[in-house]
């Protein structure tokens, strides 16, 4: 099937919408008292902790801040870590933070680079920073257009240099995140990548046609589900007060909205969620997720309903959005 074809087909297939709640009774999950849910990554068999830590959280901070985050995130049972170089300093500030974990800790990274160079250059200095001989996961970084994917699968392109890292041992697994169905859907026709980072959203879900395609694509090659942008509410008003930085969307930063935004994902077959990068909302994140049950068919009622009342951050088909 030629890729554009396979896009259209697969983007008009969402049957996950009718069937939401999904059953999580297919995914393996781990509890421990007082700790966070673990829940399998696809076929790799690794569990992860359901909340995953964004390194962008200790972007800025301090040599002691960026310890006492980490050791925050360890002592609620977090064990997956995720990284990119664009994250301001956080590469340099997690490295010696996460050392002392490491070992018992499971680390992704990041590259923005879509040709082979560019990827080999941000990798060894990401394991530089990290304090790493190798990373856990290794994946191309908010691809967005058909065009950075053609550069990605061509010759020089990215996809030299994961096959490459993995085969010296330098990356386990190969994943992807993507900010458009389009991206998504090609990079998963493209090659068998190991995990999926991905924006599953309520409004963008709802309201935008934005994520059950993908949901549906990824769950049938087996992949591991990794979520962004739980916790988004809206894109930033023109004049609005920008009171909450690291992100560049309204978060919900409201406690009950917060943890149905947190909910409604994590009641999907998704592994973990990303929170947003502010540590305060990191923090209320932490403490959601010791709590989660999956919800009920009045809860998504009443979501739904709020999400057809917002603005998504993200819609299907995209609409020059990054």
């Amino acid at each position: 099937m030629k890729r554009r074809k396979f896009i259209e087909t697969s983007a008009m297939s969402v049957p996950l919408i009718s069937m939401f709640p999904a059953n999580l009774s297919a995914l393996i999950r781990e509890t421990a008292k007082g700790k966070i849910e673990k829940r399998v990554l696809g076929k790799t068999g690794e569990m992860l902790s359901m909340i995953g830590f964004g390194g962008i959280v200790v972007d800025k901070a301090t040599t002691e801040q960026a310890a006492s985050r980490v050791k925050e995130a360890i002592d609620h049972g977090i064990n997956y870590f995720d990284v990119a170089p664009s994250y301001g300093n956080a590469e340099e500030m997690l490295g010696p933070a996460l050392e002392p974990y490491r070992k018992d800790v499971f680390l992704a990274c990041k590259t923005g680079e879509r040709k082979k160079d560019g990827s080999r250059r941000e990798l060894e200095q990401s394991l530089n920073y990290l304090h790493t001989d190798h990373f856990d996961l290794y994946q191309l970084h908010a691809v967005t257009t058909l065009e950075d994917v053609d550069t990605i699968f061509g010759k020089g392109g990215a996809m030299e240099t994961f096959v490459e890292a993995r085969d010296e041992g330098k990356v386990k697994y190969l994943g992807f995140s993507a900010h458009s169905v389009e991206a998504a859907l090609a990079l998963m026709e493209g090659f068998d990548f190991d995990t999926i980072l991905f924006p599953f959203n309520f409004a963008a879900w709802y309201n935008g046609n934005f994520g059950p395609q993908v949901m549906e694509e990824a769950q049938k090659r087996g992949m591991g589900i990794l979520a962004l942008k739980a916790m988004a509410w809206r894109k930033w008003e023109e004049d609005e007060e920008r009171n909450i930085d690291k992100t560049w969307y309204k978060p919900l930063t409201d406690k009950e909205q917060a943890r149905a935004g947190l909910r409604f994902t994590l009641s999907h077959p998704v592994t973990a969620a990303i929170p947003p990068g502010h540590e305060d909302l990191f923090s209320m994140a932490l403490g959601l997720a010791t709590e989660f049950k999956p919800m009920d068919k009045d809860e998504i009622a009443a979501i739904k309903e709020k999400a057809m009342k917002t603005d998504p951050i993200f819609s299907y088909p995209m609409h020059g959005q990054t």
